[in-house]
């Protein structure tokens, strides 16, 4: 799943957000910006070949005229409202046991910015969506994964997204969202 990324019309303010940790909606005046249009829009590939989503994607963008703040970069480390919210629903689907599927999560130590205690945390998987309001950490779970090991998402450090590792149907089903923005980057088989 590839992390939300905003685009600033010609009245939109600075941005809230930071390059790392959780970030919103950049505010008044930003859209999202789809990374297929992006990469349409400067024939980049979204995802170039042997890369993960992260700062290197895009390298056309300074000579195609995108100037710095007017794109919001997602946040390294770290997903964005709608990018945490929406895989939610299919995690449900596909886990025996829907939204009461018991759950694990652990914060990356590097951006949650606590070496001495541990950011593993237990529930459900229909509490999940509150972990990205958690007030005493700034950034979403680096890893969430079924107690069952059934399905896993992982968001590295400094990638621009996040893997998910479950059943092919799973897959399958976040492939085909339109909503959400997945690839499948196939030299990582």
């Amino acid at each position: 799943m590839l992390g939300g990324m905003y685009e600033r019309g010609g009245t939109a303010g600075e941005s809230v957000n930071h390059a790392q940790g959780r970030s919103e909606h950049p505010g008044p005046g930003w859209e999202r910006l789809r990374w297929a249009e992006l990469a349409a829009r400067i024939g980049d590939p979204a995802v170039p070949q042997g890369l993960y989503p992260c700062y290197r994607c895009f390298p056309s963008s300074k000579a195609a005229g995108i100037r710095p703040g007017f794109v919001e970069w997602p946040a390294e480390g770290s997903l964005d409202r709608p990018t945490w919210d929406q895989p939610m629903r299919f995690l449900a689907a596909h886990s025996p046991q829907g939204a009461d599927t018991p759950c694990l999560a652990s914060y990356n130590p590097i951006i949650a910015l606590d070496f001495e205690k541990g950011q593993v945390r237990s529930g459900r998987l229909g509490d999940a969506q509150s972990l990205f309001d958690n007030p005493d950490i700034l950034c979403t779970p680096s890893n969430l994964w079924a107690a069952d090991r059934s399905w896993v998402i992982c968001t590295d450090y400094d990638l621009w997204g996040t893997k998910v590792c479950g059943s092919h149907l799973l897959i399958e089903a976040l492939l085909a969202d339109p909503e959400i923005e997945a690839v499948r980057l196939p030299w990582t088989r």
